[in-house]
């Protein structure tokens, strides 16, 4: 018997490996299939040879100017020849050059001189009115040195009480008298472009319903100083590449472009980039996206700007994005909305009958006591 503290005895451990996996007989060898496999991997791994574009935007073309359309031949005398021009340049390039348009050269240039006087407020003090989702109106969000190697800025400015409110902080001078100039400038931009809509679309001003609801907007551009040759490229490639990536913030069925001194006017679309000399006191007029879609994709929808090489040191341009306004529904007599009664007035009628039922019982019972 053996002690507890004896050594146990070693039982022997029966280890054996497992066989080698058999290899078909009809399959290759475990060599060739590594080869296989290697130039499988080596082929599906392989980089492909990319060509990349020479440029990141399309390519430049100069086309002869726009057709010049008359504005009062076109609205007025219903000239169908023009109009026929107008819808084929439409068509084709997305804009036209309006010429005789009754806009006063004088309120356009005071409005472009308080423009200038826009940008002159401090940075500091812009926060209260940069543009956001929610604000799209005011200062183009700046960034530390953005506008000093650009040197051009944005100002959204439209007919809100906010955006007066705001800018009135913080610039409680000048805003105001502004304000008023580019109010009488909207206003006549406006009539010209209804004008426009109902001519090229064929349908009065009363038809159209929809519209945007941030209403119609301006952007005003200061565009840089620096005239130099580099500085000039620098700042139109800028431009270009902006344009392409964001495209415009607002939807809008016509764009107006006041643009005196303007040394050349660029169009861009997803497929194209066209420029050209403009005339002198035109309205530059370019398509937007809900004409497109009025017109069933017959129109081009663009996005024009003005490129200005003067001697100015401030040097504006605008553009009036202007839509259709939303057809107010009128409320006919008879009708009835104009026969509904609202929840105020029938609580009061709820208290009133009451009591007129009871004076009438009142009286009936003492007239025939």
């Amino acid at each position: 018997m053996l002690s507890p503290f004896s050594p146990m005895p070693e039982i022997p451990v029966d280890f054996r490996a497992p066989p080698p996996s058999p290899v078909a007989s009809g399959r290759r060898s475990t060599v060739t299939n590594d080869d296989v496999l290697t130039e499988f991997l080596e082929a599906s791994l392989r980089v492909p040879d990319l060509v990349l574009p020479d440029k990141i935007f399309p390519k430049q073309n100069h086309l002869d100017a726009p057709p010049e359309v008359d504005f009062v031949s076109l609205c007025f005398h219903r000239d169908d020849a023009l109009r026929d021009v107008v819808s084929d340049s439409l068509a084709r390039i997305g804009c036209f050059q309006l010429l005789n348009h009754g806009i006063p050269s004088q309120l356009v240039d005071s409005a472009a001189a308080d423009a200038a006087r826009v940008f002159q407020v401090p940075h500091a003090k812009r926060a209260a009115a940069t543009r956001s989702p929610e604000k799209p109106w005011g200062f183009e969000e700046y960034h530390a040195g953005e506008e000093e190697e650009e040197g051009s800025e944005e100002f959204v400015w439209c007919n809100e009480e906010e955006l007066k409110s705001k800018m009135e902080g913080i610039w409680p001078i000048g805003y105001p008298n502004f304000s008023e100039k580019m109010e009488k400038l909207m206003s006549r931009i406006e009539m010209v472009g209804m004008k426009m809509l109902g001519v090229i679309l064929k349908k009065k001003s009363a038809e159209f319903e929809g519209g945007n609801e941030k209403g119609n907007v301006c952007c005003i551009y200061k565009h840089g100083g620096d005239n130099t040759k580099d500085a000039w490229a620098n700042s139109l490639k800028y431009d270009v590449i902006r344009m392409l990536i964001r495209g415009t913030d607002y939807s809008h069925s016509l764009c107006f472009h006041l643009c005196n001194g303007s040394s050349q006017f660029h169009v861009y679309s997803k497929k194209s980039w066209l420029s050209f000399f403009p005339h002198p006191g035109a309205l530059i007029v370019t398509a937007g996206d809900q004409i497109q879609m009025l017109s069933g994709g017959e129109y081009k929808s663009v996005i024009g700007r003005a490129i200005l090489k003067a001697e100015k040191e401030e040097k504006i341009s605008m553009a009036f994005l202007c839509c259709p306004q939303k057809k107010k529904k009128k409320k006919n007599f008879g009708s009835s909305e104009s026969r509904s009664v609202s929840l105020s007035q029938q609580a009061i009628l709820a208290l009133i009958l009451p009591l007129v039922y009871n004076v009438i019982i009142f009286v009936f019972k003492k007239f025939n006591s």
